[in-house]
């Protein structure tokens, strides 16, 4: 009898193959910060970078997310864990197609990031931290969510009535508020290896 219990992975084309074919090395770049930080905005403008260039890259935003694979999941901490988990998951099923993947989340811990990266694998993730003050992520409050949140109307709420922890090593830091996103896109192709 077979040790593999799952033999259609046996038959399934390699990473290599796949990366042979998109010309690309699978990577995951996960897009962490406050809400309107800035984390879809700079993942969208990399993504078109990349398509300018011919790579094959794919977004999974936080926001999309939950009107899909995430819907139903609430913001308690055993939906965020859930929430983070079936994105790498996914993630890591496009890091393994040789494709440049990015993940923009909130994911306010440490812990739900690491176990973000044990999924995808620690050689293919590079956590960027979208490090825009609170003060401004809450003056921009694209989505309302920061004046509801005040008034008491959002429970548990990243930044206001739930705690979001830094980063401890990530491999980039962007400030919106300081940095353009051409400034911010630079940063980020040289941490893909490529020039800007």
């Amino acid at each position: 009898m077979s040790e593999n219990i799952y033999p259609t992975f046996d038959r399934m084309l390699t990473r290599e193959e796949h990366e042979s074919l998109t010309g690309t090395r699978g990577v995951m770049l996960w897009f962490t910060g406050l809400s309107g930080s800035g984390k879809s905005t700079l993942a969208i403008a990399l993504e078109h970078e990349l398509a300018r260039r011919g790579l094959q890259s794919r977004l999974l935003d936080g926001d999309n997310l939950r009107t899909g694979v995430n819907a139903g999941l609430g913001f308690s901490a055993e939906d965020r864990l859930e929430n983070v988990r079936r994105t790498a998951c996914v993630g890591r099923l496009f890091v393994d197609t040789g494709i440049i993947t990015m993940a923009a989340l909130v994911s306010p811990t440490n812990d739900l990031r690491e176990m973000a990266r044990t999924i995808i694998g620690p050689a293919d993730f590079r956590e960027i931290y979208v490090a825009t003050p609170l003060a401004e992520c809450e003056r921009r409050d694209v989505k309302g969510l920061y004046a509801r949140a005040r008034r008491g109307e959002v429970k548990d709420f990243t930044g206001i009535s739930a705690p979001f922890e830094a980063p401890e090593h990530p491999d980039l830091v962007l400030d919106t508020a300081v940095l353009t996103i051409d400034q911010s896109i630079a940063r980020l192709l040289r941490l893909l290896g490529l020039e800007a």
